[in-house]
């Protein structure tokens, strides 16, 4: 039986409300050259009758697997890849939604250049009727070989990336050595914040990167933005993701001293944000101390951190209306 081009991956985790129109999404794809592996994380909602209903749709083109028990999501999509058939990668999740021409035009860019091993798109961030920002509207990314570039500015939504398989694979000899001994895993399964980004890293390290500048996919997100209140671990994955780096990167602090710096700076921050969202407004100065001149950011985030924990709502929601430039 010959593979399909993309394999796409759909890790769904209690998903009913929004299954249908990713699943409708994925059918108005103008490519049809793929396969859908569903793994269900164990869900007790309706998320598996959901795929029934769709499943004839896809004409024996969707497969499902159900773990045994709920795992975080780095280990789920692990399982869910070790099903996958295709030359190509891609994830859909089931909260998100594609546009028709996406996985055409991705292909498109592989086809073209056997040195690409991740091309993303353009993303809409929504909740609900809501647009809340577009990935690229103030920025193009980079292309080639920008891996210093992600690290500095991560601009791929999971939904939008397709990986080339040989890319990923590329990634088990990195784990085999991180595991010691243990099964390689794509994902790294110690991380919970940051697992995707750290795959895009490493694909970036040794791969060429490329993107569709067209909004193809949309990401949807729900109620008001978390991220700040997940800071204090972006802080330690921040800093796990460097010492790996170091470790599978040889002359890492030489060659890359500016990311060293960033990376030290950005989990300062994280750690300062944590800090004083606990009311550890002092230790949250303490930690930001050797950057607060370093840059606009960190002198507002200083003033911020004599206020009380209670101002931390109103401190993220205009954090997160500023430029991104200012945030990075």
């Amino acid at each position: 039986m010959i593979p399909p081009a993309v394999s796409v991956i759909m890790n769904c985790y209690n998903g009913a409300r929004h299954l249908r129109p990713a699943l409708r999404s994925l059918l108005e794809q103008t490519c049809d050259d793929f396969e859908l592996v569903f793994f269900d994380n164990a869900s007790t909602d309706e998320s598996p009758a959901i795929f029934r209903e769709f499943a004839g749709l896809f004409s024996g083109r969707a497969r499902y697997f159900r773990g045994g028990q709920t795992v975080p999501l780095g280990a789920a999509r692990n399982c869910a890849l070790s099903y996958a058939q295709g030359e190509y990668i891609a994830f859909l999740d089931c909260d998100d939604l594609w546009l028709p021409e996406k996985l055409d035009l991705q292909l498109s860019l592989f086809a073209a250049n056997p040195r690409v091993g991740l091309v993303c798109t353009d993303t809409e961030i929504f909740d609900g009727d809501r647009v809340v920002k577009r990935l690229f509207s103030q920025s193009r990314p980079a292309r080639g070989r920008v891996f210093a570039e992600l690290v500095e500015r991560q601009w791929i939504s999971m939904s939008s990336a397709v990986l080339r398989r040989e890319a990923l694979e590329n990634l088990l000899e990195d784990s085999a050595e991180e595991t010691g001994g243990k099964a390689p895993e794509y994902f790294d399964e110690r991380l919970n914040v940051c697992e995707e980004a750290d795959v895009f890293y490493r694909i970036a390290h040794d791969w060429e990167l490329d993107y569709v500048d067209a909004l193809l996919t949309r990401w949807r997100v729900h109620g008001a933005n978390t991220t700040f209140r997940k800071f204090g671990q972006f802080a330690d994955e921040t800093l796990y993701i460097l010492e790996k780096h170091r470790r599978l990167y040889p002359n890492y602090d030489v060659e890359y001293a500016d990311l060293v710096n960033l990376l030290t700076r950005r989990a300062a921050f994280q750690k300062g944000v944590a800090l004083w969202r606990e009311g550890r407004n002092g230790q949250a100065r303490s930690v930001i101390a050797p950057w607060r001149h370093v840059s606009l950011k960190f002198r507002l985030f200083w003033w911020a951190a004599f206020l009380p924990g209670g101002c931390f709502d109103c401190a993220a929601r205009i954090y997160f209306s500023l430029p991104a430039a200012l945030r990075r």
